[in-house]
């Protein structure tokens, strides 16, 4: 990539619950950080739908997802092998949530939950992705 960060995709999984909307964290399994499932773009599917399998991989949550990014962030990974960091810039798709499978590929490795907007920016860490989720309105997302 011409800036030299390394692209992932995330899913930004949102419900609206009397007229509130709440965001799906998880955590992340190498530190227990508040994140976003998240991972990396998949050979021969669009980033929205790599970003679709990530929440249901990491979260179990299915639902219709935006074919178009809110926005990204950046951060820095230093937990990689041999004292290694990795410089990352993350693509952000809004994903509807319709259904929690009972089963899926990382159920048991992280924590899950819902929280308000307000929360969710409290708790994650990247400055970036708490100003796109903190400006996030699922009024405006068209899911087309």
């Amino acid at each position: 990539m011409p800036d030299g960060r390394i692209r992932q995709v995330a899913a930004l999984v949102y419900r609206v619950k009397k007229h509130q909307t709440e965001i799906l964290l998880i955590t992340s399994r190498g530190t227990g950080r508040w994140v976003l499932p998240k991972g990396w773009p998949m050979v021969g599917k669009t980033f929205a739908h790599s970003a679709r399998i990530e929440a249901y991989e990491e979260a179990g949550a299915r639902g219709d997802m935006a074919p178009f990014s809110i926005g990204a962030y950046r951060y820095e990974k230093h937990d990689m092998s041999e004292g290694e960091c990795g410089d990352f810039i993350v693509d952000v798709y809004p994903m509807h949530f319709s259904q929690q499978e009972k089963n899926w590929p990382e159920r048991g490795e992280r924590r899950l939950e819902w929280v308000s907007i307000e929360e969710c920016v409290r708790r994650v860490e990247e400055p970036e992705l708490k100003a796109l989720i903190a400006s996030f309105d699922p009024a405006l997302i068209s899911l087309r």
